[in-house]
């Protein structure tokens, strides 16, 4: 969400997201270390974002508002409860704020991505170009991560439309059908 509101022109001020979890997520992301790498990644897509956009963040230093709040709460099992809020300063100093309430179930959102991501991984490790296996696998299978690495940082993209046009296109082409197609 982040991507296309800064996307869209509109200047983010402050992200805070607020997460129940009833499984061995929630259970999990109560020890310290898990939860500060999960703050550390959601807050890489954030940054990342930012310093996609020079008009809208012209410095380096551009800090936003970002909290991540999860609770474990055992009773809601499976059922992700997520309530994110992206705040933006619009004209004359007004505040805009989009909300969004997720309910669903971890594991249901979860399976058919596995599925789509061990069937492209298997597919991309057969694939060569010019005779060579191809490289940084990886980049092309981002769409999939909130926070991906390659064996080349260069080829890390953490903005879901940028992703996707990338999946695409390299399917296409590998089809031999041109990105117009």
């Amino acid at each position: 969400m982040s991507d296309f509101i800064i996307g869209s022109g509109i200047r983010l001020s402050s992200v805070v997201s607020y997460n129940h979890l009833g499984n061995n997520d929630g259970k999990n992301l109560q020890d310290e270390k898990c939860f500060l790498s999960k703050k550390i990644s959601k807050g890489g897509v954030l940054d990342d974002a930012i310093n996609s956009n020079k008009i809208l963040y012209p410095s380096s230093n551009n800090q936003i508002d970002h909290e991540v709040v999860i609770k474990y709460v055992p009773f809601v099992g499976d059922t992700k409860r997520a309530l994110d809020e992206y705040s933006s300063l619009i004209f004359m100093n007004g505040v805009s704020t989009i909300s969004t309430y997720n309910m669903c179930e971890d594991s249901l959102l979860s399976v058919p991505i596995m599925y789509d991501l061990i069937i492209l991984g298997e597919l991309f490790s057969r694939i060569k170009i010019d005779g060579k296996s191809l490289g940084p696998v990886l980049s092309y299978l981002s769409f999939f991560f909130k926070a991906p690495s390659t064996n080349h940082p260069e080829y890390v993209i953490n903005s879901y439309s940028m992703q996707r046009n990338t999946l695409i296109n390299f399917l296409k082409a590998c089809a031999g059908l041109s990105p117009e197609d």
